[in-house]
């Protein structure tokens, strides 16, 4: 009998072990989004400054739009889901308040039509910028900060129907992430569509990895682990190593663009912008 207890107690102990240890898969999806590669490197990085073996990251590739992805989330059919920020999307999901791109989708360049560089090498002041209209997904953050500055958006649901829908003359512009355009075009040969060379646009934008508002747990270890990343250096070794920055550095011509600084009510009062380390200054580039 005694055997038996020591037996069943050991047997216990090794289920209690085998539960501990269990691998907690976190659920994601990549919807063909630019930023997709990049975001998920992070998480990674994020996650192996934690708890070995604890969490591991499965990432789909649902053909979601960003609503559909955030819903997922909120549903917790999903565990993470990434995007710019503002203050009504932290309201419905949990940020991790790490800046990913440390603010370079606040630096909007353009994509246009090709043969249009013209019509933008005559723009001077807010209110030539304010004639042309620009395409926007419609729940991005930035369609509602360029109307909060006066500028005209036309907007669509699908981030792929907004390149149609320049080279199909809807729009003037399509402002996107300094980083972003390079690899956009090289992805698309096929359209009339180009990088347009004089104009920056500037504001603070965040871009953060979310998870549901049941699951704040999950958001402050991630929070954890990012912050262990930036004081190592990996985050940055990360980020100045990735492809896109990389693009920004040889093709973006920052330093000799115009800039026009816009506003953004969008912005949450718990965005870090105390911490420097988070920020890049985009005339460094």
């Amino acid at each position: 009998m005694r055997t038996k207890i020591v037996a069943g107690l050991m047997l216990m102990f090794t289920w209690s072990l085998h539960a501990s240890a269990e691998v907690k898969v976190l659920k994601a999806n990549d919807s063909n989004d630019p930023n997709g590669a990049y975001t998920t490197a992070m998480i990674q990085l994020a996650l192996d400054h934690l708890e070995p073996n604890k969490y591991k990251l499965k990432v789909g590739n649902e053909n979601y739009t960003q609503a559909r992805s955030n819903e997922e989330v909120a549903a917790g059919r999903l565990d993470l889901v990434w995007t710019t920020s503002d203050k009504e999307t932290e309201e419905y999901l949990e940020p991790v308040r790490i800046p990913l791109f440390k603010g370079l989708l606040g630096c909007r360049i353009f994509i246009i039509r090709k043969g249009d560089q013209a019509k933008f090498d005559n723009i001077s002041t807010m209110e030539d910028l304010k004639k042309l209209t620009y395409g926007q997904g419609k729940t991005w953050a930035d369609a509602k900060i360029l109307e909060a500055n006066g500028l005209k958006v036309t907007k669509t649901n699908k981030y792929e129907n907004l390149f149609f829908m320049l080279d199909g003359e809807r729009f003037d512009a399509f402002p996107r992430g300094v980083h972003e355009p390079f690899g956009e075009l090289e992805k698309r040969p096929n359209l009339n569509l180009t990088v347009e060379k004089n104009i920056l646009l500037v504001y603070k934008m965040d871009f953060y990895v979310y998870t549901s508002k049941e699951n704040k747990k999950l958001a402050r270890e991630l929070e954890e682990g990012f912050n262990r990343a930036i004081a190592d250096g990996s985050f940055d070794k990360l980020f100045y190593s990735s492809p896109s920055v990389k693009d920004i550095i040889a093709n973006a011509n920052m330093k000799n663009r115009k800039v026009f600084y816009l506003d953004n009510p969008t912005l949450s009062k718990e965005t870090p912008l105390d911490r420097k380390e988070l920020w890049v200054n985009p005339k460094d580039f």
